[in-house]
Parts: C-alpha cells; structure tokens; sequence
C-alpha cells in the first residue's frame, strides 16, 4: 500500500511519501522543493510518485541530509531527470558512489539507492529568494547534514529529529555524537523544523531540546547504572520502557532499544566526538 500527501508551507511545496508492502505506511518520507532546490528525494519504492510531483516543476540542484536509502533513493533517477547536480557531505558522496548492501527489512520498506555521483555542498547555498548553511551534525549517521536558512528560521533536519523520544537506534547510530549535534542546533536561531518524517511548522526548537533532554537522560541513567557494574542485558531490561520485538524481529536485530545502550556504552568509552565541521566554500558548487 502507498500514501502520498501534497501540501504547501509558504514558498515550500512538500510532499509526504508513505510506502509499506502490507497494511498502512509506518512512516511517511517527506521531500521538500522550493526555488529549484530539492531537500531529500524519498525513497526508491515510491520513485514514480516522486517523479509525478516534480513533473513540470523545475529542480536545479538536489541536496541530501545523509546517504539512507529513504533520503537518498531517488536521487541518481531525478537527478538524470532534471539534470541537476547532487550536493551533499564529503561522505555521502563516497557511500552513494557505490552504495553497500543494505538489509532485507530496508528492501521492503524503502527500496535501494542506485550509485549517484555527488559534489560536496559549499559553505552557503543560494537561491533566488534563500540562503541554506550547511551543517554537519553526525550521530543518526557519520554524515548527516541539515540545512538552516536563518533568514525564515527554518531547518532542513533530515532524520535529527524523529521524535521527542526515541524507542530503538540503528546498530550504527552514536549517542554521543548525536546529543553533541543537539546541543549545537540549539545555538541557533529556528522555529519551523522541516524533519524527514515528522515536520513541525512552529516550536520547532522546543521539540529538539525535549530530545536532546531525552537522550541527556538516558545517557545519564546507562552511565549511573554502568558505574554500578550493572551489564548491558540488565540495562537494557531496566530501562527499556516498551516493547521493541517486533522490531528487532523485523531488522533481524538491525533496531533495538539496546543498540541505545551500547551506544551510550561506546560514548562513555570514548567520549570526545569528532568536532562537526562545515567545508569550506567552493566557488565552483554553487
């Protein structure tokens, strides 16, 4: 079954993509398209609605929050479609020059990524009518990206946001660093909040404090209980709040709420995080 939803936020259309091979869509993807610039380009199961929505719209550039196949599934597809270049971070552009593998549950959900040649963004991005700075803000992947126009004080999140509380981390997500990108985006100045999954089109920035409040937390409580010599099952049972079986079932062990423990774990092994950074303007990828 799929679902698509089209609206409009001021100069920004969006349009909402669900996708799920039995019942309703989990979780829509949302890709937003203002002055020719494309945020995100959804994901590859829903490639032929995401082509109807930018039929006899125009697209001169595409920037990606990070490499996930939801974010990054057809981008290579409209990007020969429109001609317009990629733009992304330094790491995504080397993931989506020959995508890995990804896991059977990613398959049914959204679909595989094709190989995309992408440029790294430049320090600012112009449009006509907006400015978008580029910041680098790991932890839900090494390279995700999220865009801010400060002007409109809005924020392109990607998947910074999800939720106010998060249930399960992928394998590869980092507490650490992603409490570390939290605390950054709360220095900036932001109301609407243009998330993947879950947009906010006011009191953005209350929503990402109650995450990063969240997530400061449970780090806290995995360090107290850790210090204790408590181990990582027995965590895991003691702070776990709701069930997470099917999904760890479904992922084939991929999403669980204990990839959040040992992740907090690793960050209290290794607690100083690369610094996020913003490349330097290249004159040439504008």
């Amino acid at each position: 079954m799929h679902t698509k939803t089209i609206e409009k936020f001021q100069e920004i259309a969006v349009i909402n993509l669900g996708y799920a091979p039995v019942g309703s869509p989990l979780m829509g993807v949302h890709m937003y398209l203002f002055d020719g610039l494309l945020v995100d380009t959804g994901q590859s199961n829903m490639a032929k609605h995401a082509l109807a929505f930018l039929e006899n719209k125009r697209v001169n550039r595409i920037v990606l929050t990070h490499h996930h196949e939801d974010h990054s599934g057809n981008a290579a597809l409209l990007s020969a479609r429109h001609r317009a270049p990629v733009l992304a971070h330094p790491v995504t552009a080397e993931k989506m020059r020959t995508p890995t593998p990804i896991c059977p549950y990613q398959h049914i959900m959204w679909g595989s990524a094709a190989p995309c040649t992408v440029l790294p963004y430049p320090a600012t991005i112009q449009t006509e009518r907006f400015e978008l700075t580029p910041i680098h803000t790991p932890g839900h992947s090494r390279d995700h990206t999220i865009y801010l126009e400060k002007n409109r004080g809005w924020l392109f999140s990607g998947d910074l946001f999800l939720g106010e509380q998060i249930k399960y981390f992928r394998r590869d997500e980092e507490m650490i660093d992603q409490i570390k990108s939290l605390k950054r985006v709360m220095a900036l100045d932001f109301d609407t909040l243009f998330c993947a999954h879950r947009p906010a089109w006011k009191n953005g920035k209350a929503k990402i404090q109650k995450k990063l409040s969240f997530l400061e937390d449970l780090h806290g409580r995995v360090e107290a209980l850790h210090h204790k010599g408590v181990e990582v099952h027995r965590i895991t049972k003691e702070l776990k709040t709701s069930c997470d079986r099917q999904e760890r079932w479904f992922t084939l062990g991929n999403v669980s709420f204990e990839h959040m423990v040992r992740s907090s774990l690793r960050g209290l092994r290794h607690p100083k995080a690369p610094t996020p950074t913003i490349p330097q303007h290249r004159p040439d990828q504008t």
